[in-house]
C-alpha cells in the first residue's frame, strides 16, 4: 500500500529581515528551506509590514457559525498579523445540534458586539441620540433604506429593520470610534451606516447568493457607496463588474479565502479501498444539488461498485433526500452525518477516498480546499470560482453542472485509477499550498485593508485630491 507521508511538524519560527520585496513576494507564512542532509523543512517567519492602528470593525450577519468556520479563521488570521478587530454580528448564532463549541468559538462569542440583543432601550436610545444629533444624515439614512425597500411592503419592512440595525450598530462604532468597517454578508447594514455616521465601508461579496439577483441585491448603489470591495475568486470579480458601473471598478480586489496547510495532514492513501468512501460537505438545500448526487450514488450501484457516500451537514431537504435514498435502495449507503465540528471534519476527511460536490452555485468553496489540503481527491461542478482552485484532470475532475451521467464517470475515474488518485492528491495539496493557504492570503487582504485606511488617512489630512484608485495602485508596487 502506497502512503502520502506527512510533512515534518513546523519548528519554531524564527524572524528574518525582509527588505525591497513585492507585496505579493510578503504574503506567505513562511520562506521554507530545505536542509539535504537532514531531510528536515525549516520555516523562517518575515518581518512584515505592520498595520495601522487604527480599530476596524468587522460586521457580519451571525458570528461565529459553524458553516462559516472561515471567517472566524480570517477574523483570529488578521489578529495575529497585528490587525485591531471588532467583530459585530446582527445576531448571535443559535443553537446547533453539533458537538459544543470550541474555545476559539467561545472566545469570539464573548468579545463580538449584538446588535440585536435583546435590549429594546439600546435601540432605542440609539435612534434618539442620533436623530437629535446628526437629523440630515439620519433623514438620508432613511430614504436610503425605504428606496432599497421600493414598494414592495415586505421588502419595505425588510429594509426599515435593516435601518434600525445600522444606526444601532453605527451608533455603538461612533462612541468606541471606530471610523471603518469590513461588511461580510451585512453590506446592506453598512451601507446604511456609513451613509448616516463618520465611517468608511468595505466589503466582501462571496457569491453566489449575491449575484443571483443583483438589482434586488441593490449590488450597483452598494458597489457606488462601497470605498472598497473585495471578491473571494475573479469569477466574482467578473460578476461584481456585470452588475455595477465601470468607474467603480479600480474599487474591486481580488484576495481568495484560505485555509491553514498545517492542520491539514495529508491521509494515508488506499489503493484499493472498500467500500470506496466518498465525502460531501455541505448544506442540504436545492442549491447544492444532493438529489443528483443520490442519483449518482444508485447509477454507481446498479454498476456493482462498491461505494458509500458520507453527507455532513443539513437543512430543509434533509427529510426528502432520507425518503429517496431509500426509494433508489442505498439508504444502507448514504449516512447523514449532520454538521460537525472543524475536528470531527479532518477526521471524516482522514478516512475518506473522495470528496464530492454536486451544486448548481456556489462562490468558492472552502470545504474543497481543505479536502485538497488533506490529499482527498475531489470532484466538483466546472461553475463559479471552482476551476480556479480545480485544474481539471489536475488537482481534480470537473463536470458539467446537473449533468448526473458526468458525474457518474468522473466518480468512477477515480473509482478505477489509483495512480491517477495518488498524483491528484499531491497535485491538490500543492495547489492549496501555493494559492489558497490561510496566512498568505491573509496578508493579501492585509495589504489591501492597509491601503484602503492609508488612502482615507492621507485625504483627510490633505486637501490633494487622493483617490483610491491611486492609493491601490501603490500596493502592486515593491515596497
Amino acid at each position: 500500500m502506497q502512503t502520502c507521508n506527512p510533512a515534518p511538524a513546523a519548528k519554531s519560527p524564527r524572524s528574518l529581515p525582509v527588505v525591497g520585496l513585492a507585496t505579493a513576494t510578503l504574503a506567505r507564512e513562511f520562506e521554507s528551506r530545505v536542509d539535504a542532509s537532514q531531510g528536515e523543512t525549516e520555516w523562517i517567519r518575515p518581518i512584515l509590514p505592520r498595520p495601522p492602528t487604527t480599530k476596524l470593525a468587522y460586521l457580519l450577519s451571525e458570528y461565529p457559525l459553524l458553516e462559516h468556520i472561515y471567517l472566524l479563521r480570517e477574523v483570529r488570521q488578521l489578529r495575529e498579523l497585528g490587525w485591531n478587530i471588532q467583530t459585530i454580528s446582527v445576531r448571535k448564532p443559535g443553537k446547533r445540534s453539533a458537538a459544543p463549541a470550541t474555545e476559539e468559538e467561545e472566545e469570539e462569542f464573548r468579545h463580538t458586539w449584538y446588535i440585536l440583543d435583546g435590549h429594546i432601550f439600546t435601540h432605542i436610545a440609539s435612534q434618539a441620540m442620533t436623530f437629535v444629533t446628526s437629523p440630515l444624515r439620519y433623514l438620508r439614512g432613511l430614504a436610503s433604506a425605504w428606496r432599497f425597500g421600493g414598494s414592495n411592503p415586505r421588502r419595505l419592512l425588510l429594509a426599515t429593520a435593516y435601518f434600525c440595525e445600522a444606526i444601532t450598530a453605527g451608533y455603538r462604532m461612533h462612541k468606541a470610534g471606530i471610523r471603518y468597517v469590513h461588511s461580510v454578508y451585512s453590506t446592506t447594514v453598512a451601507m446604511i451606516l456609513s451613509l448616516v455616521f463618520d465611517i468608511n465601508m468595505s466589503m466582501t461579496l462571496h457569491g453566489s447568493a449575491e449575484f443571483v439577483d443583483p438589482e434586488g441585491f441593490g449590488l450597483y448603489e452598494k458597489v457606488q457607496k462601497a470605498q472598497l470591495v473585495r471578491s473571494i475568486s475573479f469569477f466574482g470579480k467578473s460578476q461584481i463588474m456585470l452588475s455595477s458601473s465601470s468607474a467603480d471598478w479600480h474599487k474591486l480586489r481580488v484576495t481568495p479565502l484560505g485555509v491553514d496547510i498545517l492542520e491539514w495532514r495529508p491521509r494515508a492513501f488506499r489503493e484499493n479501498p472498500a467500500p470506496f468512501d466518498l465525502i460531501s460537505v455541505g448544506r442540504l438545500v436545492e442549491t447544492k444539488g444532493c438529489p443528483l448526487l443520490l442519483q449518482a450514488m444508485a447509477q454507481l450501484r446498479d454498476q456493482g461498485r462498491d461505494i458509500r457516500l458520507t453527507l455532513v451537514g443539513d437543512g430543509s431537504l434533509r427529510p426528502s433526500l432520507e425518503r429517496q435514498a431509500r426509494q433508489l435502495e442505498i439508504a444502507n449507503r448514504v449516512i447523514f452525518a449532520g454538521w460537525k465540528t472543524h475536528d470531527e471534519l479532518h477526521r471524516l476527511c482522514s478516512t475518506s477516498d473522495g470528496c464530492v460536490l454536486a451544486s448548481f452555485a456556489e462562490g468558492l468553496p472552502v470545504v474543497l480546499m481543505e479536502a485538497m489540503s488533506a490529499g482527498v481527491p475531489c470532484v466538483a461542478p466546472r461553475i463559479s470560482g471552482i476551476p480556479e482552485l480545480i485544474r481539471d484532470g489536475i488537482d481534480g475532475l470537473l463536470f458539467t453542472s446537473s449533468n448526473v451521467d458526468e458525474l457518474v464517470a468522473a466518480i468512477a475515474q477515480l473509482m478505477d485509477d489509483p495512480k491517477l488518485r495518488y498524483n491528484m492528491a499531491r497535485s491538490s495539496r500543492e495547489r492549496v499550498t501555493d494559492k489558497y493557504d490561510l496566512l498568505k492570503n491573509a496578508l493579501q487582504l492585509s495589504d489591501v485593508f492597509r491601503y484602503w485606511i492609508a488612502s482615507k488617512a492621507v485625504s483627510s489630512q490633505s486637501p490633494a485630491d487622493v483617490t483610491v484608485r491611486e492609493i491601490v495602485a501603490v500596493s502592486e508596487t515593491p515596497l
